[in-house]
């Protein structure tokens, strides 16, 4: 087991790409305390997961608010001793045209996807260094982060951001021997990209765009995520993976086979 008696947070982990990431971990002998805004979901999905043999807790928490990020801590302490890993996948999107975003637009895309990753992991930080944990960060960037749409500014900007401090934070952190590390996914099956699926036009342009042809599934990410969460990447800081299927080394749209 990789990650074998390792206490992670996991932030979005009632569904999607946090879900799978909480189960993986799990697999992989982690105790997790997985978060998020709906106590119903993160409640079934810790019981799936201690039914699966895992060591799994649910705290409810909304990571745009700094007094929730401080109870989880306390609560993730208070509950295993610890913290070793933390996952920043808590994220949201907001697309508009240009001149339709507000203020509070802007504010709740930065609120959850850059301010919120930095508030745990400064929080989960200080509980490492006090304890000598020379634990793992890891924060869910996204291709957007490189690239761009007109109607994504919030997010494009707020990923970008994350892998800006992402190179900030191991910098700062790495004195304590804490790696910080992101994940920046290509397009993956969640229930978000569900829409463009059952759309075959949008499905077209989107998978023209894939070399691989193909939408990742969201235990792919997964996969990585335990990767930079263990020893296995014992070298790795201030690092963005890019598991996109080749989405960010293609100009243009493939020529569909017909």
């Amino acid at each position: 087991m990789k990650l074998k008696d390792k206490v992670s947070i996991i932030t979005g982990a009632t569904k999607g790409i946090g879900l799978a990431c909480a189960e993986e971990f799990a697999i992989e002998g982690a105790k997790v305390v997985l978060t998020g805004r709906s106590v119903d979901l993160g409640e079934e999905a810790a019981a799936k997961i201690r039914e699966n043999g895992g060591d799994a807790i649910f705290v409810r928490c909304d990571v745009s608010q700094n007094d929730q990020i401080q109870n989880l801590v306390q609560k993730t302490v208070e509950h295993y001793g610890q913290i070793d890993v933390v996952l920043n996948n808590a994220g949201v999107n907001h697309s508009a045209n240009f001149f339709d975003i507000s203020e509070e637009d802007w504010d709740w895309v930065m609120g959850v996807d850059l301010k919120g990753s930095f508030l745990l992991a400064q929080a989960a930080a200080r509980v490492m260094v006090d304890q000598g944990i020379k634990g793992t960060i890891i924060n869910v960037s996204s291709v957007m982060a490189v690239l761009a749409l007109a109607d994504q500014i919030p997010y494009c900007a707020a990923k970008g951001g994350v892998n800006q401090m992402t190179k900030g934070m191991a910098i700062a952190l790495g004195e304590y021997g804490i790696r910080v590390n992101a994940i920046g996914p290509g397009p993956v099956l969640t229930e978000l990209m569900q829409v463009v699926v059952n759309n075959p036009e949008k499905e077209a342009e989107l998978l023209g765009r894939l070399p691989l042809g193909r939408i990742a599934e969201c235990r792919e990410i997964a996969t990585v995520a335990v990767f930079m969460a263990s020893e296995d990447s014992s070298f790795f800081t201030g690092q963005c993976i890019y598991p996109d299927g080749g989405r960010m080394i293609q100009a243009f749209s493939r020529k569909q086979e017909k």
